[in-house]
């Protein structure tokens, strides 16, 4: 591979329907102090006569419009999702509505030798239709470039814990050899997956027993909060251990020249635990100095380093937690309490908040976007970076996908020189300015029935125009969505 592949932009769609994370706590009689450190500030949800596919469509005309795309080199058209309502067709639904909105711009259409996969595995779909791309352009001999993106609309119950981690929206990202803003290293991605049986479901069956079947279709999902948690811990880890085995490189040594990381996020405070934690198994298997960091740690809980290296070195089973009844046990208990006594060190402040810090405050307000996390984030963060000046030119980031199954992936990165023109464009801050703040029943409306009143039309973009209804011999259409494109 003479060429680098990587990234040259990003954009970035969310609805404009706004829930407020404090009102919500009024509503609900939460804890917003609990709520606001743990979750954010708020989320997205889709209107009425919007979908995941005419959100995702949106993203993307907004990518071509924002980097001058010409639609006839985008020889790859990848999305990323867990919240598709088509069992047979996936990207080329965004590609039918893609040749519709540019036809209307005066624009040509995308071309017709296009692959158009859809991927799915929970939060990591995205991520593997990424690396699909990356891997399409390594292959490729003529000038083309791959778009790929990722959308997700993230519903939970009333009630449930899981509810104020809700979320709708996408990112689209544009791939090419020679990228104008980050370059990614795809032979030393780390990967790692293991079955896990109930940590995060979606089964059809589930909806049809609860009669949730109808018109306003919610996929809701079968979790395991605690036993999610453990999961995602457990599998990030292995991925960026693969990853620091295909580079040939210390976790210490790794983590400390990083000029930032991004974590898949479904909330806020999950990927800190994750990042801190993988630092902390990395110093039990590196040198003396590391294990001597390592013990300084320990002693401040009053633990044995022995048994917390024994510990970290082990390969539990987790989906023994399920056969076992014991799905709130933790896998690596000693860990986790070195882990709490980390989160208040220098070391913690100096390794993970602020290599974690980019983009992080503006997440807050965008809600859990499943396969859209990530790449959101990384959105968020390079367009901070580039407008506060800071200087990351050739320097290394990390991003980590994950999907709930279990899956990880672990990316090592590097920005180009140039990389802020590019970034500068990205519109991350602009895209949550069109919003419309719900009130207590609009919200639990839109949330029950896909309705409420008094609710803006959005700006632009696609929308869903009507839905099929003919089921005869000659014609049928049934459930079948029509669209329209909103200048």
């Amino acid at each position: 591979m003479n060429q680098s592949i990587g990234i040259s932009g990003c954009a970035v769609y969310v609805p404009p329907y706004r829930v407020d994370l404090k009102d919500w706590c009024q509503w609900t009689n939460s804890s917003w102090d609990k709520t606001s450190a743990v979750v954010g500030h708020s989320f997205r949800m889709r209107g009425p006569y919007q979908s995941v596919y005419t959100i995702a469509a949106t993203a993307v005309m907004d990518l071509i419009e924002k980097y001058n795309i010409d639609p006839q080199r985008v020889g790859f058209l990848g999305l990323g999702t867990e919240s598709s309502t088509d069992n047979s067709a996936g990207a080329i639904i965004i590609k039918g509505m893609l040749d519709q909105g540019l036809g209307i711009r005066g624009l040509t259409p995308i071309g017709r030798n296009c692959e158009v996969p859809e991927i799915k595995h929970a939060c990591l779909g995205g991520i593997y239709a990424l690396k699909q791309a990356l891997r399409y352009l390594a292959l490729e001999d003529d000038d083309r470039c791959a778009i790929v993106v990722s959308a997700d609309i993230a519903e939970y119950a009333r009630g449930s814990s899981g509810e104020p981690t809700q979320g709708a929206g996408a990112v689209a990202m544009l791939l090419e050899r020679n990228p104008k803003m980050l370059s990614i290293d795809l032979k030393s991605i780390g990967s790692a997956s293991a079955y896990r049986a109930v940590d995060f479901r979606k089964p059809v069956l589930r909806n049809i027993i609860r009669g949730t079947l109808n018109c306003h279709f919610q996929d809701l999902p079968v979790f395991n909060g605690k036993y999610s948690t453990t999961c995602y811990l457990d599998e990030t880890l292995h991925a960026l251990n693969d990853m620091l085995r295909r580079l040939k490189v210390s976790s210490s040594d790794y983590y400390h020249n990083l000029a930032s990381a991004f974590m898949h996020r479904p909330y806020h405070k999950m990927p800190m635990n994750s990042f801190a934690m993988s630092y902390l198994f990395g110093l039990a298997n590196n040198t003396a100095s590391d294990r001597t960091e390592l013990e300084a740690h320990c002693r401040q809980v009053n633990l044995d380093p022995d048994a917390v290296i024994a510990e970290m070195r082990s390969k539990p089973d987790v989906l023994q937690l399920v056969k076992d009844g014991n799905i709130d046990d933790d896998v690596y208990p000693l860990s986790i309490r070195l882990l709490k006594e980390f989160r208040n060190s220098a070391v913690f402040k100096e390794l993970v908040l602020s290599k974690m810090s980019l983009g992080s405050e503006s997440m807050k307000d965008i809600g859990n976007v499943y396969c859209a996390a990530l790449p959101a984030w990384i959105a968020a963060g390079l367009e901070e970076a580039a407008e506060t000046g800071k200087d990351l030119t050739n320097r290394n980031i990390l991003a980590v996908g994950y999907g709930s199954g279990d899956a990880a992936e672990a990316i090592p990165a590097c920005l180009v020189k140039g990389w802020e023109t590019a970034a500068l464009k990205i519109g991350f801050k602009e895209a949550l300015e069109s919003s419309q703040t719900l009130t207590k029943l609009q919200y639990e409306s839109l949330h029950d029935t896909g309705l409420a009143q008094d609710l803006m039309e959005p700006e632009n973009g696609f929308v869903i125009e009507s839905v099929g209804q003919s089921s005869n011999p000659s014609f049928s259409d049934e459930g079948i969505e029509y669209y329209r494109f909103i200048e």
